[in-house]
C-alpha cells in the first residue's frame, strides 16, 4: 500500500508540473543592454523578487527532466497496460470459444429436436 502511494504522489506532482509548464509564460531572454551601466548601482540597489503574477522561468533542464519524466511514465503505462492485455487474452479467447460451443450445442439440440419431435402440422388435425 505503500509503494501504491508513493505511485500515486508521484503522478500527481508530475501532472502538477505539466499543468504548472503549461500555463507558465514562454521563456523569456534576459536583455544585456542595460547590464553594463547599472552594474554600480544595481550592488547597492535590491533586486525587485517576482511578483505573484510573473512565474519564474523555467531552465531548459527542468523542461528536458520534465519531458523524460513524463515520456517514461508513458512506457511505463504502455508496458503495464500491455502485459495486461497479454495475460487476459487467453481468458478473452475462452470465453469466445466457450460461447461459440454454447451455441453450436444449442443449434445441435434444436436441429434434434426438430428431427425426434416433428411439429405437428395443421393438415393433419381434424377440421371442425
Amino acid at each position: 500500500m505503500r509503494s501504491e502511494e508513493q505511485h500515486s504522489r508521484v503522478f500527481y506532482e508530475l501532472s502538477s508540473m505539466i499543468v504548472h509548464i503549461l500555463r507558465s509564460p514562454p521563456l523569456s531572454v534576459p536583455s544585456a543592454v542595460g547590464t553594463a551601466t547599472s552594474s554600480s548601482s544595481s550592488s547597492t540597489s535590491r533586486q525587485p523578487s517576482p511578483s505573484p503574477t510573473q512565474m519564474p522561468a523555467a531552465s531548459p533542464t527542468a523542461f528536458a527532466s520534465l519531458f523524460l519524466g513524463i515520456s517514461l511514465a508513458l512506457m511505463l503505462f504502455g508496458s503495464v497496460t500491455f502485459a495486461i492485455g497479454f495475460v487476459l487474452m487467453p481468458l478473452v479467447m475462452a470465453l469466445v470459444l466457450f460461447f461459440y460451443a454454447v451455441e453450436i450445442l444449442f443449434h445441435l439440440t434444436q436441429f434434434g429436436r426438430s428431427i425426434f419431435f416433428p411439429p405437428s402440422s395443421r393438415r393433419d388435425l381434424p377440421c371442425e
